[in-house]
């Protein structure tokens, strides 16, 4: 036996697999917050979607109407808040300050809580289209007094559902299988 079939056989193959967990590792390890399952940023205003989308049972798209017209939902502008608020809880400071952002015309900076990765291309447009619940990627925001992502924002969570999507569609959809090359989401 040659001194370097020891290593061909040994050593590089376990060195392959090392370099490989650690690529692995580092890609897992060092996901930003703001992708992970739980995140929940600090809003500049306090605001529940339980009372909201629970007990007043606002729809998803109205406040969020991007979803049907655009690659993204989008929040709400102050205009959207004041058409209940200019009489609604008008005493309460939040919404005072609301008014007064909406009166110098200034937008709300609200803190995204469903982020990409700037690599993943994603249109609401052909989702609320097919009929899929907003539950379904967001987690019962009604039900929710700070928002809080409940699904991570993995590759796996998408294919999961675009190679079985019967679970998140309407009962009767004709939609059996969505995209599932690279280019769909990947651009």
């Amino acid at each position: 036996m040659h001194p370097f079939d020891r290593a061909i056989r040994l050593v590089l193959p376990m060195g392959a697999v090392a370099v490989m967990a650690t690529v692995l590792s580092v890609g897992w390890f060092t996901q930003p917050d703001r992708f992970a399952r739980g995140y929940a940023p600090e809003q500049p205003l306090p605001f529940s979607h339980q009372l909201h989308a629970g007990t007043l049972r606002i729809q998803c798209l109205y406040c969020h109407s991007g979803a049907e017209r655009s690659r993204h939902a989008g929040v709400p502008s102050t205009t959207t808040c004041m058409d209940c608020h200019k009489v609604t809880k008008t005493d309460r400071p939040a919404i005072q300050q609301l008014t007064r952002l909406h009166n110098e015309g200034k937008p709300l900076a609200w803190n995204r809580v469903h982020t990409l990765p700037d690599h993943v291309f994603f249109d609401h447009r052909p989702h609320v289209k097919a009929g899929v619940a907003c539950q379904t990627c967001h987690g019962e925001v009604q039900t929710m007094q700070v928002l809080t992502r409940e699904m991570g924002m993995r590759m796996a969570n998408c294919l999961a559902c675009h190679r079985d999507p019967h679970q998140a569609l309407p009962k009767g959809s004709k939609i059996t299988k969505a995209a599932e090359h690279c280019a769909a989401c990947h651009r």
